[in-house]
């Protein structure tokens, strides 16, 4: 029977329904403190395709890792409740303020110190971003192929991956040798929900660091219960550059957030003519609309 090594790539956003004045600090990065944390939706959907795999092929690993502050331990434990076996939080204030290049450089060193993987699985991008950047540049970064918006992995046979892809005018479906990362789309199908004894296992596991933070015996917890230690990495943990670590190896620089409200002030009623319908197109044309 084969096994596969899984790892998921897995980011805690803030809530970007509920932006406010303040969700910028003054040096462009996103002010995290004043936004509730939720896992990225996308990468909840590349979790359920780590775990189909896992379905068909038990003796399978998954492995999750974030790049984070502290809090983002939250979103390992959320994998564990579903079903992944191992998580990594890649921590460190010299990660602070990474943009795209430099959190696919990080995430890429980590995964060379895990070493052994046959899948990297993503989700197509995250929603305080938005670029679907990050998913692409590690596979660079790694020399492996990649495949993005999967929407479905069908079948691994014979040391190769068939992907249905999800596409803006259709679907493709493509074939490709492992190692490789995927990246999923938000069409794929929705995570399962947590499992109640995995919750009951889980709910304490920490890393040292959080343990710290609370004040609680971290020596004694990862000695007498190895599954409630996670596994935190900093820059002494990987091997790096720190010149090429967040924001000094960070070329993109956000200079302003605003948060718009669309409001309905009026309302106009056409007819089904065409002189009507070019008039109105006219109109949000050149109200800078559309177009």
């Amino acid at each position: 029977m084969n096994a596969f090594k899984i790892i998921v790539l897995a980011k805690q956003v803030p809530d970007t329904r509920n932006v406010g004045k303040d969700a910028m600090k003054a040096d462009g990065t996103v002010n995290r403190a004043v936004l509730p944390a939720i896992f990225n939706p996308e990468d909840l959907h590349a979790l359920e395709q780590a775990l189909r795999i896992k379905d068909q092929f038990p003796e399978s690993t998954i492995t999750l890792l974030t790049m984070g502050p502290v809090r983002a331990v939250e979103i390992l434990r959320e994998g564990f409740y579903r079903g992944a076996d191992d998580g990594i939080l890649l921590t460190d204030r010299a990660f602070a303020g990474s943009d795209t290049l430099a959190t696919s450089y990080s995430l890429s060193c980590a995964i060379k110190k895990i070493k052994d993987f046959d899948f990297i699985i993503c989700g197509r991008q995250a929603i305080d971003g938005d670029t679907a950047q990050v998913g692409p540049q590690v596979a660079e970064k790694l020399h492996i192929p990649q495949i993005t918006y999967c929407e479905e992995i069908q079948s691994i046979e014979n040391n190769k991956v068939t992907v249905k892809r999800r596409l803006e005018r259709g679907v493709e479906v493509v074939e490709c040798a492992l190692p490789v990362l995927i990246t999923v789309n938000n069409s794929a199908p929705h995570c399962r929900p947590r499992n109640a004894k995995r919750l009951m296992k889980y709910k304490h596991a920490t890393t040292m660091s959080k343990q710290q933070e609370t004040g609680g015996d971290y020596l004694a917890t990862e000695n007498a219960n190895s599954h409630l230690s996670i596994k935190e990495w900093g820059i002494s943990n990987i091997e790096c550059e720190q010149a090429q670590l967040g924001l000094a190896g960070s070329p993109t620089k956000v200079k302003k957030v605003d948060n718009i409200v669309f409001q309905s002030k009026e309302s106009k009623r056409i007819d089904e003519f065409d002189e009507d319908i070019s008039l109105l197109m006219k109109e949000l044309i050149d109200s800078h609309i559309i177009g």
